[in-house]
Parts: C-alpha cells; sequence; structure tokens
C-alpha cells in the first residue's frame, strides 16, 4: 500500500527522500526543506512543537512521523485522530541505520535502505581513512584535536551523541559528554582546541562572537588560537543522510593545515569566526 506520509522530522524527510519514497510525502516541516530540496513545494505545517492538526488531517496522511523531542501538547492533539505517528529518537550512528532500515521497511524500499546504510558506511570509512592519512602514524602521528561541539547556547547544550562519533571519525576527540547540558566552567576544563557551533534550527548564523567575549573561556586553546567554527546545523543536528556532508565539513575544520592532502574531499562552504 502505498503511504501518505507527513513528515514533521527533518531526518525522515531526508531519509524517505534518499530511499526514492518523495512521492509517499504528502506534507512537511518549515524545516524539511533545509536537508532536502525535493520537498520545497508540498504543504509546511509546522513541527512537533507548533502546528495546526486541522492542516496536517486535511492532508489525509496514513502515518505521521516526527522526533523527540516534542511538545508533548503539541502531539496530543494529533494522537486524537485516527493516524498512526511515528516518533524517532536516534542517540548514534546505528541508531540512524535503524532508522533508515525501518522506514525503508514501511515504504517498501529495503533493498535501496540496505544500499544507502552501505554507501554511508563507505563514506564514513573514506573519511576516517583520511583524517588517518593527515595524521601520520608511528612517531610522527599528531594527537587527535580536541573537540567541544555545541548544540545550543542557552542553557549550553553538548552536541547529540552521534556528533561525537563524527568527531571521532574525521580524527578528533569530542572532551566533553555528549548530548547534555554543560557549564562555562566544565568546558574551560575540557580545554578544546577546536569548538564547533551548530545551534539547532538555526542554519549557520550561529555566533562565535559569543564564544570570543566569555570572559571564563579566555585560555581556552580553541578560543586564544581562534579555532571557533561555525556549521550549518543540518549537517550535524540532522541524523540521516547529511550526516556524511557534516563528517566531510569536520574534517576539514579539524585539520586547516592539510588542505592539499584533503583536495578530493567535498565539503560545503562554511563561515570561520570573525574577530
Amino acid at each position: 500500500m502505498k503511504h501518505r506520509i507527513v513528515s514533521l522530522a527533518p531526518s525522515a524527510t531526508s531519509i524517505l527522500v534518499a530511499l526514492g519514497a518523495r512521492r509517499e510525502l504528502v506534507g512537511v516541516s518549515k524545516w524539511c526543506a533545509d536537508v532536502a530540496p525535493e520537498v520545497a513545494k508540498l504543504p509546511r505545517v509546522g513541527d512537533c512543537w507548533a502546528l495546526d492538526p486541522e492542516s496536517v488531517m486535511s492532508l489525509r496522511p496514513t502515518l505521521l512521523i516526527g522526533s523527540v523531542p516534542y511538545k508533548q501538547e503539541t502531539v496530543a492533539k494529533l494522537l486524537e485522530h485516527p493516524v498512526a505517528f511515528l516518533a524517532m529518537n536516534p542517540r548514534s550512528l546505528a541508531d540512524v541505520e535503524a532508522d533508515i532500515h525501518l522506514l525503508g521497511g514501511i515504504v517498501g524500499r529495503t533493498v535501496a535502505a540496505r544500499k544507502l546504510v552501505a554507501r554511508m558506511r563507505a563514506d564514513f570509512q573514506t573519511i576516517r581513512m583520511q583524517a588517518r592519512r593527515v595524521r601520520g602514524s608511528g612517531s610522527a602521528k599528531m594527537r587527535a584535536p580536541r573537540v567541544y561541539c555545541e548544540a545550543w547556547p542557552h542553557p549550553r547544550i553538548v552536541s547529540p551523541p552521534w556528533v561525537a562519533e563524527l568527531v571521532e571519525i574525521a580524527g578528533g576527540e569530542m572532551v566533553v559528554p555528549a548530548g547534555k547540558r554543560i557549564s562555562d566552567e566544565e568546558v574551560a576544563r575540557a580545554k578544546p582546541d577546536v569548538i564547533v557551533l551548530a545551534w539547532a534550527a538555526t542554519g549557520e548564523k550561529s555566533d562565535p562572537l559569543q564564544t570570543y567575549d566569555l570572559a571564563a573561556w579566555s585560555e581556552i586553546p580553541a578560543v586564544r588560537d581562534r579555532r571557533v567554527y561555525v556549521v550549518r546545523d543540518e549537517l550535524l543536528n540532522t541524523p540521516g543522510p547529511p550526516l556524511v556532508d557534516g563528517a566531510r565539513e569536520l574534517l576539514r575544520l579539524l585539520h586547516p593545515n592539510a588542505s592539499g592532502q584533503l583536495a578530493n574531499t567535498r565539503v560545503n562552504p562554511v563561515k570561520r569566526s570573525r574577530r
């Protein structure tokens, strides 16, 4: 049976489009086109935090897909209607793969799901090997850059656990607990060499000036060496195919002196922090 899916989760939208199931989508959240331009002309119905249930139901969906966290009252209004609701809550890259297989099964594209997972694994492995070449081996091996990735500044929240995996793939080491609230003092004690700002739902509008102006961080190596970067939040906060480009972006930022060795690495442009 062909589904009529309303996706309130950009991650699910990116996966479904990558699986070739674009035609089964009948509505999306306002954020979905940022990671899947193919859905730009579909009706937009809000997200799991704010929407009009009647506008969603007017699309006659057979399945609604959201993500955790969500606003309980918003989802409760959706559940008043006789339609299935799937809430996705990945924490790791293994969970992302499981979600790909799950959605592939739902839309009858299990083979495409296996191929997508295999392709992402191969891409991650390529990035990992590039990072290893850059860092060298034996006595000449460079220390892995210490990294702090931030998903939100107020309160300060570390990027999700899968981002810590991307940092490791790109040849770095996440030095604070992923996905947790953290204090300025805890970040200062971790002494990251690189700070990456990917604030949720802000695109590439994270503000590095807030980092440089913070007195508590003035002695952090990343601040002292002007290595605070902004990455488009879609590349790190969308647990789906966009994470491959997120890993490529991290590879380039963590190893800025290896541009020649990374010449064949495709990355999206990133704004470097300003004074």
